[in-house]
């Protein structure tokens, strides 16, 4: 079977030809020849049956991959329900600033009757605060109805009404230009495994959570990962967190918020590759809702106490009599030096992610790669040893892991391995968001080749060679009127004695909407004053990046 673009991800084919979906790693996406089943890997050879070519794709997970099983997708319904109980709670002090109450109603003799037709409610003289109660697995039944609601985009049927075909196996290449799809219940090799000729080829396996071979005992405990974290049904007493990232800190505020007692086990500190003053002040608001800190951080063992009843995660504790797990966790920190151990019925890694490169051919298909980082590609997101294999998303190496970079290098691919083009990886301007509350948003263009021309990431900003103009939420009116975002700010970085820019810095509410003016300045060339004389609506948020514009401005005024 011939190919010119193919996809694959890992696929199985029911006996009754239709396309189901099953859990796996890895995955091959083949476009005509492409290799891998995350929801990038979906996206390109969709793009490409658009275009006139012919695109196949091979999977083995669940459509949509983990951005919408286990990642983007259920973490935001998750939190969204986490910002409802905050806000509850402001509310349900006795006498808020806000004039809102909750009042119990009062039940007289006659209801307790059954008569209704007279009730009362507590005078606001009364003075009762309202607890407020977390109905934990209502929160989850409405992320999968959410996610659900979503799912179809993603889905395998729709790849299909547009062109795509779609084999279900596992892809392994078996040459530079075949792949073998590896259907479920076989092995490699077996006579009745299709494979694919391919002109061209796109791996998007995607990745999967860091799991530490060095702690002991670890490899053996009921730990969770975001792969499990979202099929939870007993909401945890206590959650200890390893890692300080992105993950680390939305699930610990989330969690924090719907009544757990959440500790956060960092070993340097929060946020490490982004801007300090923002690892303050979210380590600040993630405190005052309730999480615990560790810093400097040695993991010496974790010991589990008990499974929950047999389960060995979790998430099936519900299955096996409402029991979750649990574990005690030792461990030296700053704060205690003599040592000191944590138990929790969740113990979450969130300590990165490791590209889904193994047993999958990719040394028979001349394809270089690093066990960790991923495929080693060019600027044009071509293997840099087989020109006719591509690879998006997160089995890359040196791109951010990000889901919004993995669906524009799928349309870079098309563009370039089928019509020709010369779209470089490092002409992304890449804005990322870290959706605690306050969010946390950063943009950048976070890639350059090296002198080989590989992927390598951007050197980071030198502190002596900007300059940074930074302003105050606290003084700017919605925030006021909110009442959020005290201790907000937006910093935007610029050439040294330019208006050019080249990286911004934004905490507050709304930083992931905020962040996506000063992403399309930098992509598009408007220097600050650009940003600073563009008319921004009043009264919003987004004035503030006005206001960095503003500063420029004025340095440079002409006084008498």
């Amino acid at each position: 079977m011939a190919a010119r673009f193919l996809q694959c991800r890992t696929a199985q084919r029911s006996p009754s030809s239709k396309l189901r979906e099953s859990r796996s790693i890895g995955g091959v996406r083949l476009s005509r020849d492409w290799i891998g089943c995350r929801w990038f890997g979906h996206l390109a050879p969709v793009q490409a049956a658009r275009r006139g070519a012919k695109s196949c794709m091979i999977s083995g997970e669940l459509a949509g991959g983990d951005c919408l099983n286990a990642g983007c997708v259920p973490s935001k319904a998750l939190l969204r329900c986490a910002k409802l109980i905050r806000e509850a709670k402001k509310v349900a002090k006795f006498d808020n600033e806000y004039g809102v109450s909750f009042r119990p109603k009062r039940m007289s003799d006659d209801d307790d009757a059954g008569n209704s037709s007279e009730e009362t409610r507590l005078s606001p003289m009364d003075e009762v605060e309202v607890d407020v109660e977390v109905d934990f697995p209502r929160i989850m039944q409405r992320m999968r109805k959410l996610r659900s609601k979503i799912a179809p985009v993603d889905g395998h049927e729709r790849g299909s009404s547009l062109g795509t075909q779609t084999f279900q196996g596992r892809g392994v290449f078996t040459s530079p230009t075949t792949i073998e799809v590896v259907e479920h219940g076989k092995s490699l090799g077996d006579a009745s495994n299709p494979t694919l000729k391919f002109r061209k080829a796109v791996v998007a396996t995607g990745g999967r959570p860091n799991v530490p071979s060095n702690i002991v005992g670890l490899a053996e405990a009921p730990y969770t990962t975001n792969l499990d974290l979202f099929n939870l049904q007993i909401l945890p007493k206590r959650m200890v967190v390893l890692g300080a990232g992105i993950v680390a800190l939305e699930m610990a505020q989330a969690f924090a918020a719907f009544g757990s007692e959440v500790t956060v086990l960092q070993r340097s500190r929060l946020l490490s590759k982004g801007d300090d003053e923002a690892a303050v002040a979210v380590k600040a608001a993630l405190e005052e809702d309730g999480v615990t800190f560790l810093s400097g951080v040695e993991v010496g063992g974790v010991a589990t106490i008990s499974r929950g009843g047999g389960s060995s995660s979790p998430s099936s504790a519900e299955d096996d009599g409402g029991e979750l797990p649990l574990m005690r966790v030792s461990l030296t920190c700053d704060e205690r030096p003599d040592g000191v151990e944590l138990e929790c019925e969740c113990l979450l890694l969130a300590l990165g992610r490791t590209a889904n490169v193994e047993s999958m051919g990719l040394e028979d298909a001349d394809v270089e790669f690093d066990p960790a980082r991923g495929v080693l590609v060019d600027d044009y997101a071509r293997s840099v040893s087989n020109p006719n294999v591509y690879a998006v998303g997160d089995c890359v190496a040196n791109v951010p892991r990000l889901t919004h970079v993995s669906g524009e290098m799928a349309k870079v691919v098309v563009q370039n391995s089928l019509f020709e083009g010369q779209w470089k990886l490092s002409s992304f301007v890449v804005p990322a968001v870290m959706y605690t509350d306050p969010e946390y948003a950063t943009v950048g263009r976070p890639m350059s080749p090296d002198e080989n021309g590989l992927v390598a990431p951007a050197p980071n900003l030198d502190p002596d060679e900007v300059d940074v103009y930074r302003a105050e939420l606290r003084h700017n009116d919605r925030a006021i009127l909110d009442s959020s975002d005290d201790g907000g700010f937006v910093k935007i970085f610029c050439e040294k004695g330019t208006g050019r820019i080249v990286g911004c810095a934004i905490v507050s509410s709304r930083a992931g909407e905020m962040i996506n003016e000063v992403s399309l300045a930098i992509k598009h060339g408007i220097d600050l004053e650009g940003v600073g004389r563009n008319i921004h609506s009043y009264p919003t948020l987004g004035e503030t990046v006005m206001g960095c514009g503003l500063q420029y401005i004025n340095s440079k005024w002409k006084t008498f």
